[in-house]
């Protein structure tokens, strides 16, 4: 069976080719890649969501995760006015850290790199960056949510839109047996939805990784390795470019994080 395609980047010119390959779209004549992004600080985690992390051993995550969501949703309410959609709830409750199937996924290439280089503490391991093509992912998918997706002509969907096949993970799960993934663009819950370009993966099945899946499907998707003897570059130009914690996470709490991290000192062990 064919591997996922991985590359290593030498240097930052080469990551910024890597993050860019494929992004002339000549059906549009404009420089728009169909990947989406995923950065992760170490190479070797998988793509497990927060709820099989949570739930290992659960003999349902889908059951736990409709509690979870059921009483976030409860209690949540008088904060948080979203309407009916189950999927805006979820994205909601991903957004404030529970344990869902969703994963974070960004637009932006950039973004991705930040999340690989965000915590000094794993600048001795290398990082990744995930890149899956959302527009060839569509393809995977059960009939009734791929003419959804063609007649819109979207690549993410949103809630009300999933309401219209699949009014709650359960349902979406019958549309077929064989699993399958989507992308959910939220609404813009608060800014840093929109500052950090978001948008989540689903998996139809919980109980399955998105890696075991993309394995199975390694067409669609590709990985490029940050080393660890890169990351201080690739840090200290994304800071210069503008791509830190007080632009991604707006306020008071972002600004600290960045300052906190921007000025401590690089000891010699690192270099």
């Amino acid at each position: 069976m064919p591997e996922i395609a991985t590359a290593t980047a030498a240097s930052w010119t080469e990551l910024i080719d890597l993050l860019y390959r494929d992004s002339w779209d000549p059906a549009l004549r404009r420089f728009r890649s169909p990947y989406v992004f995923r950065g992760m600080h170490d190479a070797a985690h998988d793509l497990s969501s927060t709820l099989l992390r949570a739930g290992r051993g659960h003999r349902d995550p889908g059951r736990l995760e409709a509690h979870l969501v059921r009483n976030f949703r409860k209690y949540a309410h008088l904060e948080a006015q979203l309407g009916l959609s189950m999927w805006n709830w979820l994205a909601l409750a991903q957004h404030h850290g529970l344990q869902t199937r969703l994963l974070d996924w960004t637009y932006s290439p950039l973004i991705a790199a930040h999340f690989v280089t965000a915590s000094l503490d794993f600048f001795d391991v290398d990082g990744v960056i995930w890149c899956i093509n959302h527009r060839e992912t569509n393809g995977r998918l059960p009939p009734p949510l791929r003419d959804l997706a063609q007649r819109e002509g979207v690549d993410a969907f949103t809630g009300e839109m999933l309401d219209e096949i699949a009014d709650s993970p359960e349902k979406l799960q019958t549309l077929s047996k064989d699993d399958f993934v989507l992308f959910l663009e939220p609404p813009s819950l608060d800014e840093r939805i929109a500052s950090q370009f978001a948008l989540f993966s689903v998996m139809s099945n919980p109980a399955r990784r998105m890696d075991e899946w993309l394995a199975q499907n390694p067409a669609l998707a590709r990985r490029i390795i940050v080393p660890a003897s890169l990351k201080w570059e690739v840090r200290d130009k994304l800071d210069q470019s503008g791509i830190n914690e007080r632009m991604l996470y707006p306020g008071l709490d972002g600004l600290s994080r960045w300052l906190s991290r921007y000025y401590r000192i690089r000891g010699p062990e690192s270099e």
